[in-house]
């Protein structure tokens, strides 16, 4: 039974292990040896693989089209000084959010923008997590500023205008696609300028 554990990724579902040949039992038995950790529900990852986060791993296994979003993507691109206390992931209006141990925030966003501004990171080898782009994260700053806050949403514009390769008509060109943010955007960007 080793070669059906050496033919699995670093990280696994349940059902990713039963077709490649390992029993309940068996996949018990790794747990209990400490060859496998449990990271939760149907989810693994080997003990020797390189270091990473767990939580990410668990999401992007779960529900491959989870995209990292607000707080959490404003952090991932330095955007903000704030530290998430939970991930915040956007899945499509119509999907369900998956059970995961990981501390999640789920959000629901329209199908029609889902996709507009999404990029990937590796979490571990061969596993992606979406991420919104560093333009996308405003733009949802600004749309949800009523929940994330205004002074959220500025701080991560003012940071992004620093950058050298900030360029403003992109960013409205996005926000197009999102008619009630791009008024307050325009404004925002007027006064920053």
């Amino acid at each position: 039974m080793a070669c059906a554990l050496d033919d699995l990724p670093n990280a696994f579902t349940y059902a990713a292990a039963r077709d490649a040949g390992l029993s309940d039992r068996r996949l018990r038995a790794l747990v209990e040896d400490g060859t496998l950790e449990r990271l939760g529900r149907g989810t693994y990852r080997k003990a020797n693989a390189p270091l990473a986060d767990a939580d990410l791993i668990q999401v992007a296994l779960r529900a491959p089209d989870a995209t990292l979003c607000l707080a959490s993507a404003l952090a991932h691109h330095d955007l903000t000084d704030a530290i998430p206390s939970v991930i915040e992931i956007a899945l499509p209006r119509s999907r369900r959010p998956p059970k995961v141990a990981a501390p999640v925030k789920w959000h629901r966003f329209q199908e029609d923008t889902f996709a507009l501004g999404r990029e990937q990171i590796a979490v571990d080898d061969g596993l992606v997590l979406g991420i919104y782009s560093a333009e996308r994260s405003i733009i949802d700053a600004f749309r949800l500023r009523h929940q994330e806050g205004e002074d959220v949403a500025v701080e991560a514009l003012k940071r992004w205008l620093r950058r050298p390769d900030a360029v403003p008509a992109q960013l409205l060109q996005l926000a197009r696609s999102f008619p009630k943010v791009e008024p307050s955007l325009l404004r925002a960007l007027q006064v920053l300028l």
